[in-house]
């Protein structure tokens, strides 16, 4: 049988108001001896106090909500491993939903964490969530940081990596390489890292004097089915000689596009992708990409979301981090096979 505060109260022969104080900590009302017999029955009977009940009279439950897009990624476990060991380490419980971006989902797990009172939220949304649906938590009080994914307004807090200068030192990697007709496969344009990445991409582009052409463009969703039905369709330009994949996974669907048409990465196609998941140091070749700090991303926004829970004021809404470009073994100078590979 749980025990209850009201037992205890019974056997200590007080109020279970007075209970309430010493396992709240509250030092008003409650003798030093009272206390400690309080202290010790609540040691021998093993008594563990309901968080939710508790979160009632302090108004914190100590959780936190995160809500993810699409946890099949191999990006987003790490990011979610960022969130729930800063979380841990400072009392906190982290409740994982996964909106397998779909937008209508998203809201109704938002709702279901609000109405299990976890004290704030951190949020990689879905590109088609409402903004207005995040601002009117905010008006309700709701710590809220907004995580990968950014919105337009300034009023919310958030942890970012640099999506625009990712793209384009990668961009401009192809064409140090002799590549002018790049291909670029974008995630959904809808989705901020998207535009940002592809920004990248066309200033590239035009910072070495070559013209933007749609044809090398395809939108696509950050999956590898993506990757190949994009890149088939690329590839049947022959002029192009690179793709720019504005993820991994998609890089990993040019691969098997390649296979399919008899082509050789990265001698007929240099391919690079965006993130630096665990899988593209093993497959073959090894893929060259742009590095994002995952873990420290999810753990900043933990962080961020936290001293917000316990009323801190933070110097600056917005956290950016660099990013990296990783050269492997999946890009190579424009020119017939054979020719060495840059490091």
């Amino acid at each position: 049988m749980r025990v209850t505060i009201k037992d205890i109260a019974r056997l200590a022969n007080v109020s279970t108001t007075t209970v309430s104080r010493v396992i709240n900590n509250k030092d008003e009302g409650v003798g030093s001896e009272t206390r400690k017999r309080i202290q010790q029955i609540i040691k021998d009977l093993n008594y563990k106090p309901s968080s939710l009940a508790r979160g009632l009279v302090t108004k914190k439950t100590k959780s936190i909500g995160l809500v993810l897009p699409d946890i099949t990624n191999p990006f987003f476990p790490d990011l979610a491993r960022g969130v729930e060991d800063y979380s841990v380490n400072k009392g906190y419980n982290a409740f994982l939903c996964n909106s397998d971006n779909n937008g209508e989902k998203e809201k109704i797990y938002i709702n279901a964490l609000m109405e299990k009172h976890v004290d704030g939220l951190v949020i990689t949304s879905t590109h088609n969530l409402e903004e207005k649906h995040i601002l009117e938590l905010m008006e309700n009080k709701i710590p809220i940081v907004i995580l990968d994914r950014r919105f337009k307004s300034k009023d919310l807090h958030g942890v970012y990596t640099d999506n625009f200068s990712g793209a384009y030192e990668a961009v401009r990697y192809l064409i140090q390489n002799g590549h002018k007709s790049i291909g670029c496969i974008t995630g959904p344009l809808d989705t901020s890292i998207s535009k940002e990445r592809f920004e990248g991409y066309k200033k590239a582009l035009k910072d070495n004097g070559i013209k933007y052409n749609d044809r090398f463009i395809v939108q696509s969703n950050f999956k590898i089915d993506g990757g190949i039905k994009a890149s088939e369709e690329l590839l049947k330009n022959k002029e192009i000689t690179a793709i720019f994949a504005c993820n991994d996974l998609m890089a990993y669907g040019v691969y098997k596009t390649a296979r399919k048409l008899k082509l050789n990465v990265p001698e007929d196609i240099s391919v690079i992708g965006f993130d630096d998941i665990s899988l593209s140091q093993i497959v073959t070749p090894t893929l060259t990409t742009v590095s994002q700090p995952v873990y420290e991303m999810g753990y900043e926004a933990a962080k961020m979301l936290i001293s917000l829970i316990e009323g801190k004021v933070l110097k600056r809404k917005v956290k950016k981090l660099s990013t990296k470009l990783v050269v492997r073994e999946s890009t190579t100078k424009k020119g017939i096979q054979g020719d060495v590979k840059l490091d």
